[in-house]
Protein backbone atom coordinates (compact mmCIF):
# COMPACT_ATOMS: atom_id res chain seq x y z
CA UNK A 1 0.00 0.00 0.00
CA UNK A 2 0.95 3.40 -0.81
CA UNK A 3 0.46 5.07 2.72
CA UNK A 4 -1.70 4.20 5.58
CA UNK A 5 -5.40 3.85 5.22
CA UNK A 6 -7.49 5.88 7.82
CA UNK A 7 -11.01 5.19 8.27
CA UNK A 8 -13.08 8.21 9.60
CA UNK A 9 -16.85 9.38 9.22
CA UNK A 10 -18.10 10.14 5.91
CA UNK A 11 -18.92 13.94 5.48
CA UNK A 12 -21.51 15.35 2.65
CA UNK A 13 -17.86 16.64 0.73
CA UNK A 14 -17.46 13.01 0.15
CA UNK A 15 -20.64 11.57 -1.63
CA UNK A 16 -19.73 12.38 -5.10
CA UNK A 17 -16.26 10.43 -4.20
CA UNK A 18 -18.32 7.41 -2.85
CA UNK A 19 -20.83 6.92 -5.58
CA UNK A 20 -17.53 7.11 -8.06
CA UNK A 21 -16.65 4.27 -6.30
CA UNK A 22 -19.44 2.45 -5.85
CA UNK A 23 -19.86 2.93 -9.88
CA UNK A 24 -16.36 1.58 -10.28
CA UNK A 25 -16.41 -1.27 -7.98
CA UNK A 26 -19.94 -2.31 -9.85
CA UNK A 27 -18.48 -2.82 -13.16
CA UNK A 28 -16.27 -5.37 -11.70
CA UNK A 29 -20.04 -7.49 -11.78
CA UNK A 30 -19.86 -7.18 -15.68
CA UNK A 31 -16.20 -8.47 -15.83
CA UNK A 32 -18.06 -12.12 -14.23
CA UNK A 33 -21.33 -11.90 -16.37
CA UNK A 34 -23.40 -9.67 -14.00
CA UNK A 35 -24.50 -6.76 -16.33
CA UNK A 36 -27.59 -5.97 -14.66
CA UNK A 37 -25.19 -5.62 -11.25
CA UNK A 38 -23.27 -4.10 -13.35
CA UNK A 39 -25.32 -1.23 -14.55
CA UNK A 40 -27.28 -0.74 -11.13
CA UNK A 41 -25.66 2.62 -10.66
CA UNK A 42 -24.91 4.28 -7.24
CA UNK A 43 -27.03 5.01 -4.39
CA UNK A 44 -28.50 8.39 -4.81
CA UNK A 45 -26.87 11.43 -3.23
CA UNK A 46 -30.37 11.68 -0.85
CA UNK A 47 -29.71 8.43 0.22
CA UNK A 48 -26.25 9.00 0.87
CA UNK A 49 -26.54 12.34 2.65
CA UNK A 50 -29.25 10.05 5.13
CA UNK A 51 -26.24 7.98 5.69
CA UNK A 52 -23.43 10.65 6.51
CA UNK A 53 -26.17 12.91 8.25
CA UNK A 54 -26.73 9.51 10.48
CA UNK A 55 -23.69 9.10 11.17
CA UNK A 56 -23.92 5.62 9.09
CA UNK A 57 -21.11 6.05 6.86
CA UNK A 58 -17.51 5.75 6.83
CA UNK A 59 -14.46 6.38 4.41
CA UNK A 60 -11.58 5.31 3.42
CA UNK A 61 -8.72 7.44 2.77
CA UNK A 62 -5.23 6.78 1.12
CA UNK A 63 -2.97 9.74 0.07
CA UNK A 64 -5.70 12.13 0.67
CA UNK A 65 -7.67 10.38 -1.62
CA UNK A 66 -11.56 8.77 -0.85
CA UNK A 67 -10.37 5.19 -1.88
CA UNK A 68 -13.20 3.33 -0.40
CA UNK A 69 -16.40 3.61 1.92
CA UNK A 70 -19.22 1.55 3.90
CA UNK A 71 -22.66 2.34 5.38
CA UNK A 72 -24.86 0.41 8.02
CA UNK A 73 -28.34 0.00 9.34
CA UNK A 74 -29.99 -1.57 12.16
CA UNK A 75 -32.38 -4.44 11.36
CA UNK A 76 -34.17 -6.75 13.99
CA UNK A 77 -32.01 -5.38 16.51
CA UNK A 78 -28.51 -6.39 14.74
CA UNK A 79 -26.13 -3.81 13.04
CA UNK A 80 -26.37 -4.32 9.18
CA UNK A 81 -23.21 -3.86 7.10
CA UNK A 82 -25.97 -2.11 3.97
CA UNK A 83 -22.72 -1.21 1.44
CA UNK A 84 -18.78 -2.01 1.20
CA UNK A 85 -16.97 -0.50 -2.02
CA UNK A 86 -13.65 -0.03 -2.96
CA UNK A 87 -11.89 1.43 -5.46
CA UNK A 88 -10.98 -1.78 -8.07
CA UNK A 89 -7.47 0.75 -8.48
CA UNK A 90 -7.19 0.10 -4.66
CA UNK A 91 -8.52 -2.83 -4.23
CA UNK A 92 -6.83 -6.40 -2.37
CA UNK A 93 -5.23 -3.87 -0.10
CA UNK A 94 -7.01 -4.28 3.16
CA UNK A 95 -9.52 -0.88 2.63
CA UNK A 96 -12.21 -3.49 2.39
CA UNK A 97 -11.48 -5.12 6.05
CA UNK A 98 -10.39 -1.50 7.42
CA UNK A 99 -14.28 -0.81 6.99
CA UNK A 100 -15.96 -3.65 7.76
CA UNK A 101 -13.70 -3.68 11.04
CA UNK A 102 -15.08 -0.09 11.50
CA UNK A 103 -18.85 -0.81 10.83
CA UNK A 104 -18.15 -3.94 13.50
CA UNK A 105 -16.63 -1.51 16.17
CA UNK A 106 -19.87 0.67 15.33
CA UNK A 107 -22.44 -1.97 16.35
CA UNK A 108 -20.53 -2.95 19.25
CA UNK A 109 -20.52 0.56 20.71
CA UNK A 110 -24.19 0.66 19.67
CA UNK A 111 -24.99 -2.64 21.70
CA UNK A 112 -25.62 -5.33 18.93
CA UNK A 113 -24.24 -8.55 19.09
CA UNK A 114 -24.47 -9.41 15.77
CA UNK A 115 -23.81 -7.40 12.44
CA UNK A 116 -25.65 -8.28 9.29
CA UNK A 117 -25.46 -8.26 5.60
CA UNK A 118 -26.91 -9.87 2.33
CA UNK A 119 -24.10 -10.82 -0.40
CA UNK A 120 -24.35 -12.66 -3.57
CA UNK A 121 -23.50 -16.54 -2.15
CA UNK A 122 -20.42 -17.44 -4.84
CA UNK A 123 -18.94 -14.04 -6.41
CA UNK A 124 -15.40 -13.86 -4.77
CA UNK A 125 -14.95 -10.59 -3.62
CA UNK A 126 -18.83 -10.83 -1.68
CA UNK A 127 -20.04 -14.09 -0.12
CA UNK A 128 -16.32 -15.83 -0.07
CA UNK A 129 -14.58 -13.17 1.22
CA UNK A 130 -17.23 -12.07 4.15
CA UNK A 131 -16.79 -15.87 5.15
CA UNK A 132 -12.97 -15.26 5.86
CA UNK A 133 -13.49 -11.79 7.40
CA UNK A 134 -15.31 -14.28 10.17
CA UNK A 135 -19.37 -13.84 8.54
CA UNK A 136 -21.56 -17.41 8.78
CA UNK A 137 -24.36 -17.90 6.38
CA UNK A 138 -27.84 -17.29 7.97
CA UNK A 139 -30.32 -19.92 6.93
CA UNK A 140 -33.68 -17.96 5.92
CA UNK A 141 -35.35 -19.27 8.58
CA UNK A 142 -33.18 -17.70 11.01
CA UNK A 143 -33.80 -14.17 9.79
CA UNK A 144 -36.08 -11.33 11.74
CA UNK A 145 -39.02 -9.87 9.99
CA UNK A 146 -36.80 -6.47 8.80
CA UNK A 147 -34.03 -8.93 7.10
CA UNK A 148 -36.62 -10.88 5.56
CA UNK A 149 -38.34 -7.99 4.17
CA UNK A 150 -34.89 -6.88 2.64
CA UNK A 151 -34.96 -9.83 0.70
CA UNK A 152 -37.82 -10.19 -0.74
CA UNK A 153 -37.30 -6.69 -1.82
CA UNK A 154 -34.26 -7.35 -3.21
CA UNK A 155 -36.01 -10.15 -5.02
CA UNK A 156 -38.84 -7.80 -5.85
CA UNK A 157 -36.31 -5.40 -7.86
CA UNK A 158 -34.72 -7.97 -10.09
CA UNK A 159 -31.78 -9.79 -7.52
CA UNK A 160 -31.76 -13.41 -7.96
CA UNK A 161 -32.61 -14.35 -4.50
CA UNK A 162 -31.16 -17.73 -4.63
CA UNK A 163 -27.49 -16.32 -5.64
CA UNK A 164 -27.73 -14.31 -2.75
CA UNK A 165 -27.22 -15.09 1.22
CA UNK A 166 -27.78 -13.67 4.42
CA UNK A 167 -24.57 -13.63 6.63
CA UNK A 168 -23.59 -13.08 10.15
CA UNK A 169 -20.84 -11.64 12.04
CA UNK A 170 -21.39 -12.49 15.76
CA UNK A 171 -20.02 -9.61 17.51
CA UNK A 172 -19.99 -10.86 21.16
Amino acid sequence: MAGPVTVRLAEPAHIPAMQAIEIAAGRLFAEIGMQAVADDGAHETATLARYVLGRRAWVAEVEDGVRGYALADVFDGAGHLEQVSVDPMWGRRGIGRRLVDEVAAWATGEGFRSLTLLTFRDVPWNGPYYARLGFAELPDDRLGPELAALRRHEGALGLDVHAREAMELRLE
